[in-house]
């Protein structure tokens, strides 16, 4: 089968979030599979062509943005797994220091030229490539005028007349919403401004466009395409409702062979379920690197996170403070919200010894912190999937969650009793609090024959691709005898 994915972010070109690490993984696991599998993605400045080999396409192409014709190149190169990742090049758009926003955190005020261009661009791109997709699998709102375009302009192209399209929502309170004017500068028939197909309360929303009109929509875990049709579907829940058996709700994997304490070089110690020595010298490097006391007793947190309200930083640095007195270190590495970082950096100035907090993100850095703490702290207010817990566990790290989305279904309870689960669950929607499930987990740490057990269970537990790849291969195989079927009725 011929897949295109299409995305705004890949691991390891261009990455923000969570995205990049699906965008960058999910295609090997696919190839595995036999598919033939082509990635495309903006040409973003900070994208090193000489590091990454980028080749020059012979031709220049044109796509209609507004009144103006933007020209680009495409770009190519092709990773180690063999995945060729083709890059929309062009300057206008694409050149900048930031990838959605300014050294300010304001969002770009073009992000609609900018990403209806690369709507058009893709579609454009592929045709001179001559590759045609089976499926083109399109990612956040970014990419969610591709479905529309495939459904309304397109929609007599022969070029495309096998092509089926599924949208992933990896997180729902990013939707791109413009104003009705939209219409026109994407090339768009008010014909088709309509509430069926592009029309979202007098404006344009991308990410409706997309649910409303991809051949399949999916999210990352099963209970965020649960939560997001009934309660937190940030006005999407009628949309969403109105083909709710056709969402599916696929829960994302990690990369084994890449978070794996065993053969990390980035740490400072080896370590696995059968000798967890190193996990103590991983602990040891990393509060030496924090400025704080060495001491195997100290119960020592990390989180490594986007800096968000989403991500519940507020109950962390409440957190913070509420904790200083007990024996409990904190290490926190993220980039974002200024006010969020302000927040950290006056926690940790007040409590040197307790709090550190790092700024520039650093993947070196972020091994370290999945490698040499005890727990690691998610307390978020909502959470698509989630990898961090994920690659936590994956180190022996405990996640302390929220119970929703994606970490409902990758975190159960330790119960001490019974030695079953992975990690600590609160509930904020039913007033459960943060700071007294850590001091639970507390109790648990310094009984250390629990505590060991717990972190087996947490190396033992298994998130890999290689499940979640075969729901995505279903979705496919659906879309293509949908399509096989809705051909033999039109030429019937």
């Amino acid at each position: 089968m011929n897949i295109l994915m299409v995305a705004s972010e890949c691991f390891p070109f261009v990455k923000v979030g969570g995205l990049a690490d699906v965008v960058g993984t999910l295609p090997k696991y696919l190839k595995k599979l036999g598919h033939n599998i082509k990635i495309i993605l903006p040409k973003y400045r900070h994208i090193d062509g000489k590091k990454y080999n980028l080749q020059t396409l012979p031709f220049r192409l044109n796509v209609q943005v507004g009144k103006s014709a933007e020209s680009f190149r495409v770009k190519y190169c092709t990773t180690e797994d063999r995945i060729e990742v083709y890059f929309i090049e062009n300057m206008h758009f694409f050149n900048r220091d930031g990838i959605y926003s300014s050294s300010t955190g304001l969002d770009y005020v073009d992000n609609k030229e900018r990403y209806i261009f690369f709507c058009r661009a893709v579609l454009e791109s592929i045709k001179a490539l001559m590759f045609r997709p089976d499926v083109i699998h399109c990612h956040d709102w970014q990419t969610g005028l591709i479905p529309a375009y495939l459904k309304t302009n397109l929609k007599n192209d022969g070029f495309f007349w096998n092509t089926s399209c599924a949208f992933t929502i990896h997180n729902i309170a990013y939707q791109g919403q413009f104003s009705a004017e939209t219409v026109v500068e994407a090339g768009f028939s008010w014909s088709d401004f309509t509430p069926e197909k592009l029309e979202y309360y007098n404006n344009i929303n991308f990410m409706k466009c997309a649910i409303a009109m991809a051949d399949a929509v999916s999210t990352v875990s099963p209970t965020y395409a649960k939560e997001i049709k009934e309660f937190n579907g940030r006005g999407m829940e009628v949309v969403l409702n109105s083909r709710y058996d056709e969402v599916y709700g696929i829960l994302n994997g990690i990369d084994y062979s890449y978070w794996d304490p065993f053969t990390d070089k980035t740490i400072a110690a080896n370590y696995d379920k059968n000798n967890l020595n190193g996990k103590k010298l991983c602990k040891r490097d990393l509060q030496k690197l924090c400025g704080f006391k060495v001491n195997d007793s100290t119960y020592m947190f990390g989180c490594v996170s986007r800096l968000d309200n989403q991500k519940g930083f507020d109950i962390i640095v409440d957190a913070l403070y509420s904790l200083k007195n007990y024996d409990m270190q904190f290490v926190i590495l993220g980039s974002g919200d200024d006010t969020i970082k302000n927040r950290l950096k006056e926690a940790a100035l007040s409590m040197p010894k307790k709090v550190a907090v790092f700024f520039d993100y650093n993947e070196k850095l972020a091994h370290k912190i999945y490698a040499g703490c005890d727990s690691y702290m998610m307390p978020s207010k909502f959470e698509p999937c989630g990898l961090s817990q994920m690659i936590a566990l994956a180190y022996g790290t405990i996640p302390i969650v929220n119970r929703t989305g994606g970490l409902s279904d990758t975190i159960v309870y330790y119960n001490h009793f019974t030695k079953e689960g992975n990690g600590f669950v609160f509930n904020i929607t039913y007033g459960e609090n943060f700071v007294q499930t850590v001091l639970k987990s507390q109790k648990i740490f310094n009984d250390k024959q629990n505590w060991h057990t717990l972190m087996l269970n947490a190396l033992n537990s298994n998130f890999s691709w290689d499940r979640s790849v075969l729901k995505y291969e279903k979705m496919y195989n659906d879309l293509t005898i949908n399509k096989l079927k809705e051909t033999i009725f039109v030429r019937s």
